[in-house]
């Protein structure tokens, strides 16, 4: 069997590929990036196996594939993950960075670039090298990720409430979310999960934009604006810009208005480039991670460890 297991910071997506074809998903966890990574990834896999009752007396895990946020190349201990999950019956271990995964999920092995938005957000360009540009974390980058957005929809109708900006229907849902100005932001810095939850609120955001409030159009503009900036500075840095293949994945993309916007931004900077929609989901791309060829550009990107 293989188990593949895309990590994020809100959560994770779980897919156990049985040998006779048969698939299981489901969810678990989300990666804390201030902690061992590797170690988390075991305890998912663990449970995962656990919840769906399998017997590792009687079938094993043979193959075990993980992308995942936040993850350093400190923290890439494939032999550690092996180690860990050698209960499992585990022998052979795949271990990525999300933005990998997340190529792999949208392009294939197509040159070209990602962006990967979710609750953070990361590029990567893959041409006569690999570029990965910002995936910097919350307090130092990830422009235009859910929770960029989110934050910038809380600053902007914090601002409508000092009557330092513009009115915002951001601010009604704001106290809907969190309680009284006065409070929200004492409420917030409380939280142990105040990053997922600031996430969160991009979605208001988006519905805010599509009911026509001005302000929360701006963000999501703004949004587009530096996800397409880093695709660009991505294909620049990796020397993939003539005939370059641009995707995305995360949840993010989703919304019409912003990947409308972010279309035509990287269009208007690239003329030669194709935008177009990602290939597969990203569970696909952390499966994938095995077929990679030794000779690509993103094989180097990838820790491996098997038995000698």
């Amino acid at each position: 069997m293989k188990l593949s297991i895309d990590g994020g910071q809100t959560g994770s997506r779980i897919r156990l590929s049985f040998d006779d074809g048969h698939v299981e998903e489901r969810d678990g966890a989300g990666i804390d990036t201030s902690m061992s990574v590797v170690d988390q990834i075991a305890d998912i896999a663990t449970r995962s196996v656990l919840d769906m009752g399998i017997d590792t007396n009687a079938e094993s895990v043979s193959v075990l594939a993980a992308g995942v946020s936040g993850l350093t190349p400190a923290g890439s201990r494939p032999e550690r993950l092996r180690a860990l999950t050698a209960g499992l019956g585990v022998t052979d271990v795949a271990l990525a960075h999300d933005s990998v995964t997340g190529y792999l999920a949208a392009n294939g092995l197509a040159l070209g670039a990602v962006t990967a938005v979710g609750t953070g957000v990361v590029t990567l360009g893959v041409g006569e090298r690999v570029a990965r540009v910002d995936g910097w974390g919350y307090l130092l980058g990830d422009a235009g990720s859910a929770y960029w957005i989110g934050r910038m929809g809380l600053d902007a109708a914090l601002r409508a409430f000092d009557g330092r900006g513009q009115a915002t229907e951001l601010g009604e849902r704001a106290v809907i979310s969190f309680g009284p100005f006065e409070e929200i932001y004492m409420r917030l810095q409380a939280r142990e999960d105040r990053v997922p939850t600031i996430a969160r609120f991009a979605r208001e955001v988006a519905d805010a934009a599509l009911r026509g409030d001005v302000v929360a159009a701006e963000i999501l503009a703004a949004a587009a604006d530096e996800l397409a900036t880093s695709v660009v500075s991505a294909l620049r840095r990796c020397r993939a810009e003539s005939s370059a293949r641009v995707s995305w994945v995360g949840a993010v993309m989703g919304n019409d208005v912003l990947r409308s916007e972010f279309t035509d931004a990287v269009s208007r900077s690239m003329p030669g480039v194709t935008v177009a929609p990602p290939r597969g989901r990203t569970l696909d791309g952390v499966e994938a991670l095995n077929d990679v060829p030794a000779d690509h550009p993103l094989a180097e990107q990838i820790s491996r460890s098997s038995p000698d």
